[in-house]
């Protein structure tokens, strides 16, 4: 009967296994770190709660499901783009979830848009926004937020200006087929880094007037990269 029983136990574990996948587990995130809400100001001579700041490095503060690999479970995220980061939420706490290849491409599921993790020209692992997801050529956005100190009151009857959160300009990025990660920037670049399409890019260039930090104006460029 034992026997039977723990059969039992074992096959219902595998289905909801297989339906739900594999759950965070210390094991997984131990490389990151719970997330603290605080930011160093050096001008205040202390840490910054997020809420003392004016602006947020969160496009939503809320949380949203998403797909963080094919094998675990769905869990609530957010981006943060000030620390480049992507928290969830786990056991009442906010937690980072590391860098790591298992989670380098996070599908979020409203509002739908999904973040991957690349290597930049600089050895550095960054998330992006994937605008096109090309054959050839693959699109990604760059959102960052930069943050600004507190400044002190220059007199007494003036105040200090408080510190501020604030979204910088989106930057766009293609890869190629061999994994290079490079920023838009002109079009002589883009030919370089996409010499097949050498012909086809002139054209498009000398009939275009193109605006590299356009999101629509880089798409049309990734259209034709991978046409």
């Amino acid at each position: 009967m034992k026997i039977i029983v723990l059969s039992i136990l074992l096959i219902s574990s595998n289905i909801c296994f297989a339906q739900n996948g594999m759950i965070l587990s210390n094991r997984d995130f131990a490389e990151g770190s719970t997330f603290s809400g605080l930011v160093s100001s050096k001008n205040s001579g202390r840490s910054l709660n997020y809420d003392e700041v004016v602006g947020s490095p969160y496009s939503n503060t809320n949380f949203s499901l998403a797909k963080i690999s094919d094998n675990y479970e769905k869990i609530p995220v957010r981006y943060n783009s000030y620390k480049d980061q992507v928290e969830f939420e786990k056991d009442g706490k906010i937690m980072v979830l590391p860098k790591d290849s298992k989670f380098a491409r996070i599908e979020i599921t409203s509002p739908k848009q999904t973040l991957v993790l690349l290597k930049t020209a600089d050895n550095q692992d960054e998330y992006f926004f994937e605008i096109v997801n090309g054959k050839y050529a693959s699109l990604y956005k760059k959102i960052q937020t930069k943050f600004t100190d507190v400044i002190p009151a220059s007199n007494t009857y003036s105040s200090d200006k408080p510190a501020t959160f604030r979204a910088q300009d989106p930057v766009y990025y293609l890869k190629n087929s061999d994994g290079s990660v490079k920023k838009v920037k002109n079009s002589k670049e883009i030919i370089e880094q996409f010499p097949a399409k050498k012909e086809q890019l002139n054209i498009f260039f000398k009939e275009n007037k193109i605006k590299f930090q356009n999101e629509e104006d880089v798409k049309k460029i990734a259209k034709i990269l991978n046409d």
